[in-house]
């Protein structure tokens, strides 16, 4: 919405467009007024909606000299003002003025004003507008109100351009069919989900202390306990049954929100709309999801400690069965106020990428797993997702404040002298040959039985999960098998920037296997800047020697690493080891960095020919200034 509201006068000459304009500036009727007058500024200080919006009066004229002014102003305005002061310029309201304005294409809310009413006072102001203007707003939905007034007497022009700034800043249009006499299905949606986050219970109710949240929320006051029952009257008189003495229902909700609308109390409605970060298109401001965020270069995203909370509270609230899972209906219940699932969650298979129950339900573990998985690959769907879940930061802080920023990255070309690495999350790609149990291991990542068919992994494929370390320590491991998307995923440096651990595992019982590690090292130079786990995989059948220049404990000690660590996916306590030392290496990475250049000792040769050279060069310079002295004294 424009931070100035800009509102056109139109009329036929003689209406009083003028005088209500001066009427509303001095509070006193001016005679004797200029034809047109020119634009006023009218500060926000001085107007009646309390919006931080100042306004722009303008006022027109209706003489055919003058229609290229009148239909630039028509198209800059905001509202407009329609004047008319008797039975003809009443006439030409329908005749002329509103279709008018709807053949230059103009789509803004009308006021409707019947002035110089001071000249007949025989005539009650309710039976006018019943008589006269209701038909009219029937007929031309754009109108958005009606009103008579005095100039003169100075009689309703405050109230007039009140309405004025009303029809902009809480327009009824979007939320009221005035044919259908009935909310419009965007502003349900919207008043639907506000309903679901104040329902904190999740019990289908608003109870007298989530009614007051709301107010205090969105009126900055609490609700007087009178004006709730005299509330809860008259929503259950509208609309029987929708108030129990759980509290009041999402029907009766949606009908106090209706009767606002039927008595132009709008205004109230568009209150909690804007609490709750709705725009005028009743869609949730960008602003809202996705606030400014910068993330340094090689630094990552992850969840703060009341981020994590705040997902912990909305998994109890919704396992309603108590069940430590997730099923399909409460997963549907949860992500009622969101556009649903996450997209990358249906693309990567979920609930298959997390920790699951017996009955295949998301337990806590793996729900939390899964959402520190999307905040470090993604954290604006995370920002996006906590803003529709209703996530509020500290003191009504921002969604920002439910994740943090890690330290960035040090990659070098050497092994790094860097101490721990202070981060939660870490990415680890599995790599090695066909059929040499990558999927088997993700499987027994998340704690999925081991099965012996071999299926070849054409899509990629993604497994997170909790891993507590040696010292205690909990994080969470992404790991991911790459598919056929493997040279793409090596050769892009980006994606290569958010990897922090290589696995390269090999079949044990295969002797072709280990060479595809020692090719592939050989062709993607750039994986020997992160840190690496050799596995050999399949240690419960016969060990093979491998095809390859080196056995694989010679070419790991080649490189400075540990030799290869011998796990099978039928041996869950070897797997376990592996997962730890996957999340040591990332966690350390001087421990597990190859050396890709030996260091250099210094020759002691060096230090000796420098310090004798040195005494040399000491030794002439004091001979030199013995004989410059003797050659003095002889002279």
């Amino acid at each position: 919405m424009s931070s100035d509201v800009r509102l056109v006068l139109c009329g036929d000459e003689g209406v009083g467009k003028s005088s209500i304009i001066t009427s509303f500036i001095k509070e006193t009727f001016v005679p004797n007024l200029q034809p047109v007058l020119p634009p006023v500024s009218i500060p926000a200080e001085f107007l009646s909606v309390a919006n931080s919006m100042t306004m722009t009066i303008v006022d027109t004229s209706s003489q055919p000299q003058d229609r290229q002014s009148l239909n630039r102003e028509i198209r800059r305005a905001n509202v407009i003002l329609l004047v008319y002061s008797d039975h003809y310029t009443s006439e030409r309201v329908t005749l002329f003025w509103l279709p008018y304005f709807r053949s230059l294409g103009v789509n803004v809310p009308v006021v409707l004003c019947a002035n110089k009413c001071d000249l007949l006072l025989d005539m009650d102001s309710a039976e006018v507008i019943l008589d006269e203007m209701i038909p009219i707003m029937e007929e031309f939905k754009e109108i958005e109100s009606c009103i008579r007034t005095s100039a003169m007497e100075h009689y309703n022009v405050n109230q007039a351009i009140y309405l004025c700034q009303k029809a902009v800043v809480y327009p009824i249009a979007p939320l009221f069919d005035s044919k259908e006499q009935s909310l419009k299905a965007p502003a349900k949606a919207a008043l639907q989900r506000i309903f679901f986050l104040c329902d904190r219970d999740q019990d289908g109710f608003l109870n007298d202390k989530e009614m007051n949240d709301l107010q205090q929320k969105c009126f900055d006051k609490t609700l007087d306990p009178f004006d709730l029952q005299e509330m809860k009257s008259i929503i259950d008189k509208a609309d029987s049954g929708t108030v129990t003495e759980e509290g009041i229902s999402q029907a009766g909700f949606l009908a106090l929100n209706k009767i606002f609308a039927l008595k132009g109390r709008h205004e109230t409605t568009w209150s909690i709309l804007r609490s709750f970060h709705y725009t005028d298109s009743l869609s949730l401001s960008d602003k809202f999801l996705y606030p400014r965020f910068d993330v340094p270069q090689s630094s990552s995203v992850e969840l703060s400690p009341i981020g994590y909370r705040f997902f912990v509270d909305l998994f109890l609230i919704f396992d309603k069965d108590n069940d430590g899972g997730l099923n399909s209906v409460e997963l549907n219940a949860l992500f009622a106020p969101t556009p649903g699932i996450p997209t990358s969650w249906v693309k990567s298979q979920f609930p298959r990428t997390t920790i699951c129950n017996e009955e295949g339900y998301v337990t806590l573990q793996g729900w939390l797993a899964q959402w520190s998985m999307t905040t470090f690959h993604d954290h604006k769907t995370t920002l996006a997702y906590l803003a529709w879940l209703g996530f509020e930061g500290s003191d009504k802080g921002s969604t920002t404040d439910a994740l943090k920023i890690t330290r960035p990255r040090r990659r070098r070309n050497t092994r790094p002298r860097v101490g721990k690495v202070d981060r939660n999350v870490f990415s680890c790609y599995v790599l090695g040959a066909h059929d040499s149990g990558k999927s088997a291991m993700l499987d027994r990542f998340l704690n999925r039985p081991f099965y012996p068919l071999y299926v070849p992994t054409i899509k990629p494929r993604i497994a997170v999960n909790s891993v507590e370390t040696q010292g205690g320590k909990q994080c969470y491991m992404i790991l991911e098998e790459l598919g056929e998307l493997e040279p793409a995923v090596l050769d892009n440096p980006a994606k290569l920037n958010e990897c922090d651990v290589i696995c390269y595992v090999y079949d044990s019982s295969n002797p072709d296997s280990f060479q595809h590690i020692v090719e592939l090292r050989s062709k993607y130079k750039q994986l020997d800047r992160l840190p690496v786990v050799f596995a050999a995989l399949k240690a419960d059948l016969d060990k093979q020697q491998q095809r390859s220049d080196m056995q694989p404990d010679a070419y790991t000690r080649d490189i400075g690493l540990s030799t290869p660590i011998h796990v099978s996916s039928i041996w869950m306590p070897t797997m376990a080891e592996l997962f730890v030392l996957l999340a040591e290496a990332a966690q350390n990475p001087s421990t597990a960095t190859p050396v890709l250049e030996p260091e250099q000792k210094e020759s002691p040769v060096v230090p000796i020919a420098i310090a004798l050279g040195s005494i040399t060069a000491l030794v002439g310079a004091v001979a030199w200034m013995v004989r410059s002295g003797a050659v003095r004294e002889m002279s």
